[in-house]
């Protein structure tokens, strides 16, 4: 097939929703399928990147000093697209380049596939006024947005039953992004040590954005109760995003300084030493739709203390490869306090944290996409051929 994904996110930007597409376009082309990736530009990069085709973006007004919005509009597209001869379209936003690419399908007829990556009203405090009407207004717009496509993918079965929940028509299929185990292990546990000056004490990871969606506040809170038990431990937060300043100056107003520590965005390459130099992951989210980092931390061997909400209940069998808790810095502070004081347990849930990433591999989901590609493709057709009669 020859797939044409529409994005409102991608290179340089980082998040899961990038890491996703890549990781499905990677195994995609490896099944012998072709992706063209439609996206915003951004300076630096040129419009045009083998199968990329950039769109003329601005910066974000508000929040997301980092992030682009495309224009999305370019008199070239329609020639593009059937030049291209796409067989399907994939969206990933009800928005802007999402919105974009319904239309195109809409207009050479093509079958309509959109993941629903994001719990968008969880995200409207990027809005500065009129919070509760944007959370409306976006609810209302994603559920109509996925009744225009002939296949919504769910990164999670937590997220199809929200989904149902909200009265979705179209089918909906769990296809999670997977991983690729292997490039998870063999990284070297001293570097992250020496590299930062961490000691011999446990370390505790996060990775990911820095952004107020990610609860980050509340993990300070209740690493500053796992400090005043274990002063040797430390916590380590790889990433970047619009709060890192905000975090760092509440990790000093705590008196974590020298114990919270900001690495900034790290390169695959010596993200797969970070997990390897930590004792175990944490993650305080409430509004994933999967977690992705999750499974790149176990199928790293680190067992995972996370906040018992949509994605993470997906992703973590609770009690075997990590441990889930309610959303209260106390019992999250005493769950990672209690897998430092106990290395076997630690262990064991390492293991099967493995396991459980492994049986999620890349290869593995890719072949679910494909076959809700065939499925979705031949319900468009018959869909069509009804209404021709």
């Amino acid at each position: 097939m020859r797939i044409g994904v529409f994005t409102d996110s991608y290179h340089p930007y980082v998040s899961g929703v990038v890491r996703s597409i890549d990781t499905f376009t990677e195994e995609l082309s490896r099944r012998g399928h072709e992706v063209f990736i439609f996206a915003p530009g951004y300076p630096g990069h040129r419009r045009r990147q083998g199968n990329v085709f950039r769109f003329f973006s601005l910066p974000a007004p508000v929040g997301r000093t980092d992030f682009a919005l495309a224009l999305p509009w370019s008199p070239r597209l329609g020639n593009t697209v059937g030049r291209l001869g796409l067989d399907l379209i994939h969206v990933h936003s009800p928005f802007l380049m999402g919105f974009l690419g319904a239309r195109c399908a809409e207009l050479h007829r093509l079958p309509l596939v959109f993941t629903y990556h994001t719990l968008y009203h969880e995200y409207v405090h990027y809005v500065p006024l009129m919070a509760d009407l944007a959370r409306v207004a976006t609810l209302r717009w994603s559920r109509n947005f996925c009744d225009r496509c002939d296949l919504v993918i769910a990164p999670s079965s937590s997220v199809r039953a929200f989904l149902e929940r909200q009265g979705i028509r179209t089918p909906i299929e769990v296809v999670p992004t997977g991983v690729r185990p292997e490039r998870f292990q063999g990284g070297d546990p001293a570097r992250l040590r020496q590299a930062y000056g961490l000691g011999e004490g446990p370390v505790l990871l996060y990775v990911g954005r820095l952004a107020r969606e990610k609860n980050l506040a509340f993990l300070l809170e209740a690493f500053l109760r796992v400090a005043g038990r274990r002063p040797d431990a430390r916590l380590v937060l790889v990433g970047g995003g619009p709060d890192e300043a905000h975090l760092r100056e509440q990790a000093a107003a705590l008196g974590l300084a020298g114990k919270a520590v900001f690495t900034g965005r790290l390169e695959a390459a010596e993200l797969v030493h970070a997990y390897a130099g930590a004792d175990v992951f944490t993650f305080p989210s409430v509004t994933e739709t999967q977690g992705i980092v999750l499974l790149e931390a176990m199928a790293a061997g680190l067992p995972v203390v996370a906040v018992r909400a949509t994605g993470s209940v997906d992703m973590v069998a609770d009690g075997e490869s990590g441990l889930l808790c309610p959303a209260s810095v106390d019992a999250f502070a005493a769950a990672v306090a209690g897998l430092l004081d106990d290395p076997a347990r630690r262990q064991a849930m390492a293991e099967a944290a493995r396991e459980r990433a492994a049986r999620q591999s890349a290869g593995a989901m890719a072949a679910r996409l494909e076959a809700a590609y065939q499925a979705a493709a031949q319900a468009h057709r018959y869909a069509a051929a009804a209404q021709a009669r």
